[in-house]
């Protein structure tokens, strides 16, 4: 079992632990009742060009242009990226459980996530993720999308941690495995309560 003096850093997720996923299934099939977008069409689209742009390879209007705006529509860019934007919940439990550990054991904190510039930095100001982490490693600026090991190996060298030093907090068990593999000590997310309480197994109670 690890103690808080072994663990020095946390690597956490964004979307499903700290706030809602920023632009999945769920948000798109809103957008595509909204605006009356084809959803065969729109889904196809979206499925080709999307990991480029979580990628950082594409801007969030370069996307938008390969999967709604290649034919003229009676809605903006502005409209659409507007209610993109406006799908995001914060996760307030969450958040202050994560202020807490950090005000409490002096961990560190990465942020290791798959989402687009545009996208990812809103969320990160809107909701005040820029007062808990120390380090961004997203997809958008790193160019590897999780579950490429290589995303979590940017991660430990950028930090300069070592995978026993860390625990990593992720709701999608595929990404949970890909970490715990490279010898990551990780907890996958399902709500408040089993988190706070498998964190205080690695001796970051609160």
């Amino acid at each position: 079992m690890s103690s808080a003096k072994n663990i020095t850093t946390l690597f956490l997720d964004i979307g499903g632990v700290l706030l809602s996923n920023g632009w999945d299934r769920k948000a798109r099939r809103l957008a595509m009742e909204k605006f009356g977008l084809d959803p065969v069409e729109t889904e196809e689209r979206h499925h080709l060009t999307f990991d480029t742009y979580e990628e950082g390879k594409l801007t969030l209007e370069e996307y938008l242009h390969r999967v709604v705006f290649y034919t003229k529509r009676d809605f903006t860019p502005a409209d659409f990226r507007a209610f993109m934007f406006a799908q995001t919940e914060p996760y307030p439990e969450m958040l202050e459980l994560i202020r807490a550990v950090k005000a409490t054991h002096g961990v560190k904190i990465a942020i290791v996530n798959n989402e687009g510039r545009e996208l990812n930095e809103h969320r990160i100001h809107h909701f005040g993720i820029g007062s808990i982490a120390d380090f961004y490693i997203s997809s958008c600026f790193v160019h590897f999308r999780k579950p490429d090991a290589d995303i979590y190996r940017i991660a430990l060298d950028i930090a300069q941690v070592k995978p026993e030093e860390v625990v990593y907090i992720e709701d999608r068990s595929m990404f949970v495995d890909v970490a715990r593999g490279l010898g990551i000590n990780s907890i996958c997310h399902t709500g408040y309560e089993p988190t706070k309480a498998a964190l205080a197994t690695f001796g970051l109670a609160v």
